[in-house]
């Protein structure tokens, strides 16, 4: 009969944070998917411009001040997202408090300017190639603000209940900065098709 070899786990962490975390890998699993995604949608507006005879297709170059507003704010945004980041680390309860109430400010903020983005496209979707992949665009990362948000909001509702003081949920939170990064890095490329790429 073989020896078999048992090992005391009783007094590991019931959750990691980190790279300890099954829900950080699941988050990084999620970003590059849709990373993948972003990659897509550019990848079609550079085919659809190198084979239309102008670019863009009968449209004026989008009205810049929305968009670039929009950017200044999501890179600002950064900041306080990474000392939120930290907080959650260190686990200090009333600051990460007070990190998340202004991450879903920060969050808000966006989407109104947003709104202000379509309206100055100078395009409907569907009156050519161009006007339909820059309203692609648009909407999936209005999208992504909207599901960052979303989650803050939630996170925001459970740290200032009962379920708080919880190692999982400092994890959580780490989690949904990480993503918030990944809005904004995603956003950059985006931009430079959609404002300045027309403008060449």
């Amino acid at each position: 009969m073989k020896e078999r070899v048992v090992f005391d786990v009783s007094k590991l962490p019931l959750h990691g944070m980190g790279t300890a975390s099954l829900t950080w890998w699941g988050t990084c699993a999620f970003m590059l998917i849709e990373g993948s995604g972003f990659g897509l949608a550019i990848a079609v507006y550079f085919y659809l411009m190198s084979i239309a005879k102008t670019w863009p297709t009968d449209a004026p170059a989008p009205g810049i001040w929305p968009g670039t507003l929009l950017t200044v704010l999501l890179l600002a945004s950064v900041v306080p997202n990474v000392i939120l980041s930290r907080l959650a680390h260190r686990q200090d309860l009333k600051r990460v408090r007070i990190g998340l109430i202004v991450m879903s400010v920060l969050g808000t903020l966006p989407l109104i300017l947003r709104f202000f983005e379509f309206q100055v496209l100078g395009v409907r979707w569907d009156d050519n190639a161009y006007g339909s992949i820059i309203w692609v665009m648009l909407g999936l990362h209005t999208t992504h603000i909207l599901t960052d948000l979303v989650d803050t909001l939630v996170l925001t509702c459970l740290m200032f209940s009962r379920h708080a003081d919880n190692p999982r949920r400092y994890g959580d939170v780490q989690d949904n900065a990480l993503y918030w990064n990944f809005v904004v890095i995603a956003w950059i490329p985006l931009y430079l098709c959609i404002y300045w790429v027309p403008r060449l």
